[in-house]
């Protein structure tokens, strides 16, 4: 990872990432006319929502190591009610899912904490300003070590980490169907490999 892939416009971000322990970012650029991807509320709900039955299982064997850590975690199930975009909360101290709001920007992005005894995590979800041919969405995961245990737990989950978080971005970055039929109504489709290139991870 460059310090290219990170913005510096975010100060609250700054913040965080100065004496984090882990730094990666995903990214997906959505080729197309400026507002035609996802809003960052949409890209939100998205990100958090992505929960397939594989990611369940996933999540249920995770606990299973922080429980043999004897660590807490909490552990999504697939009857979840689906955030919406308009519940989103950008207030800091306002929850989001499992998460707590730091701090976040409508439409520019919303920083994430979750804080356990043996690390602290946080997920910065981004939305570029818009070039005139593309949108770049980017998810930045942050994570301090409190003590032994936090290296030792993360690097047991860390590839899965990397699989499930580009896979949410990806997911994420596509059009809300919503908006689907309208776009198709107005302009012929772009190809889908034009629109959602693979994500870009660099750690």
């Amino acid at each position: 990872m460059t310090t290219d892939d990170l913005p510096t416009d975010i100060p609250a971000l700054t913040a965080v990432l100065d004496g984090a322990d882990h730094v990666d970012v995903k990214t997906v650029e959505q080729a197309g006319d400026n507002g035609t991807g996802p809003s960052l509320r949409e890209f939100v709900a998205g990100s958090l929502g992505y929960r397939p039955g594989w990611l369940v299982a996933l999540f249920a064997a995770r606990a299973v190591v922080a429980l043999l850590l004897r660590l807490r975690h909490p552990t999504p199930t697939g009857s979840s009610r689906p955030l919406r975009p308009a519940d989103i909360d950008f207030t800091p101290g306002a929850r989001v899912g499992f998460f707590t709001v730091a701090a976040g920007e409508e439409d520019r992005f919303l920083l994430l904490q979750a804080a356990d005894t043996h690390l602290t995590g946080y997920l910065a979800l981004v939305l570029d300003r818009p070039d005139a041919d593309h949108q770049r969405y980017r998810a930045i995961t942050v994570v301090r070590y409190h003590r032994f245990t936090g290296p030792l737990y993360f690097n047991v989950i860390r590839p899965f980490h990397h699989l499930v978080v580009a896979g949410m971005v990806r997911a994420s970055a596509q059009v809300p169907r919503s908006r689907q039929a309208q776009n198709r109504n107005s302009r012929a489709p772009a190809p889908a490999s034009a629109m959602f290139p693979p994500a870009r991870s660099n750690s």
